[in-house]
């Protein structure tokens, strides 16, 4: 009874159930949209295109490092695939951003994983929207729809799936539920089209206060067409006692401007980007006003859940067990977060000072060769080696019988 009840009370279909046969990422209950709303038309709104170029962008543009037991190694053969070239198609920039923008349109990314052996010599990223993906018996099984209609199965083995939060077998989809916001944009783009189109006249109803016959009201329909639809800037002369009412909105009654703005703004909540990122100069967000506080909030709050995905999915799907108990990765978030030229060297002499960095170990991240005498470890105040700097002995007067006797 509980459980029938719960079920009603959040709808007898669910996009969170997990069931088996065909999963979707799709919301199962859509409403009406003001505009028809696909992938190619989300694109088409400004704040859904910068947004998601600008998640596909950064996170493409940031290396990927190894370690092995800890400490950074690069002779991985995984290195080369995901730091250079993925596939015989892409670099590694191009790789990610495919993989990106699908991930944050369709909610799962889907890459086919291909072996030689044991051992990975591609990965190729394909369309979430030819990739579908079933649960039968228990296993989870891909199917992909090539160009020419071939269909093509694979096990969970050959597919790398990056997945958004859903089910746990297939990510939910940012750019279906996000169907009304685009519709309403959408359809305010229309319509300001429209407006243009037309030379910004509203349409209406020309009034006149006598009966016309079928050939005097297609006569005058012809002659005040352009009062209404042209763009000629003509000056129209009213006669016999016509009046012209105004029946459609203009666009300040319509308040485009600001539909536009915050329909921009509410769309960009989908994507989990600070609108002030894609050129909104409308002020400050919550986050500050400086440009500093505005990307650590945002690398912390909206990037870092992706670099986890995608770390995690390097070690589950691409590392054998014996790998991933030695090997993991990371993003190298250096670039990103790179402070200007005084705030560096101000930050590496403390840790120069600190004894936390030695001076080569500075230079080589600001590009620069190392020297000779630079690898040991300095103290702060002195800048010589920490283990030369040692507490002196005290020497303590030991009493004795002749001492006693002279102070005696």
């Amino acid at each position: 009874m509980l459980r029938s009840t719960f079920r009603t009370f959040w709808g007898a279909v669910s996009g969170l159930l997990r069931l088996p046969g065909m999963q979707t990422p799709l919301p199962q209950s859509q409403m009406p949209t003001a505009a028809p709303v696909n992938f190619d038309l989300a694109l088409s709104v400004s704040q859904w295109w910068a947004g998601v170029r600008l998640l596909a962008e950064v996170i493409a543009s940031l290396p990927i490092c190894f370690y092995y037991n800890g400490k950074e190694n690069d002779i991985h053969p995984l290195w080369y695939l995901l730091n250079v070239k993925p596939n015989r198609y892409m670099n590694r920039v191009e790789f990610f951003e495919c993989v990106i923008l699908n991930l944050v349109t369709s909610g799962n990314a889907y890459i086919l994983v291909e072996r030689l052996g044991d051992r990975i010599v591609s990965l190729l990223p394909v369309m979430s929207s030819q990739m579908e993906v079933e649960l039968l018996d228990g296993n989870v099984i891909y199917i992909y729809y090539d160009g020419a209609g071939n269909r093509k199965v694979f096990a969970p083995q050959s597919v790398w799936h990056i997945r958004l939060f859903g089910n746990g077998i297939i990510g939910l989809s940012p750019l279906g539920h996000a169907r009304n916001a685009l519709g309403v944009a959408i359809a305010a783009e229309n319509r300001v089209g429209a407006v243009y189109r037309n030379g910004g006249k509203p349409t209406g109803i020309l009034m006149i206060d006598k009966v016309l016959n079928k050939e005097q009201r297609a006569k005058v329909r012809e002659n005040m067409k352009e009062l209404a639809e042209g763009n000629a800037d003509n000056l129209f002369v009213l006669e016999a006692g016509m009046k012209y009412q105004q029946v459609s909105l203009n666009p300040e009654d319509l308040e485009l401007i600001s539909t536009r703005r915050m329909q921009g703004e509410d769309i960009l909540r989908f994507l989990g980007v600070p609108s002030v990122l894609v050129n909104d100069t409308q002020g400050s967000t919550v986050w500050g006003s400086g440009i500093a506080q505005i990307i650590d909030g945002f690398q912390k709050l909206n990037l870092r859940p992706y670099f986890k995905r995608i770390e995690l999915g390097i070690k589950v799907s691409l590392f054998t067990v014996g790998e991933a108990r030695a090997w993991s990765v990371k993003y190298d978030f250096d670039e990103l977060t790179q402070m200007n030229m005084a705030e560096r060297f101000e930050a590496l002499g403390k840790g120069i000072n600190g004894g936390h960095l030695t001076p080569n170990e500075a230079r080589v991240m600001e590009g620069r060769d190392p020297v000779k005498g630079g690898d040991q470890l300095l103290v702060n105040g002195t800048l010589v080696p920490i283990d030369m700097v040692r507490a002196k002995p005290q020497t303590q007067e030991i009493p004795n019988a002749r001492n006693q006797a002279a102070r005696d």
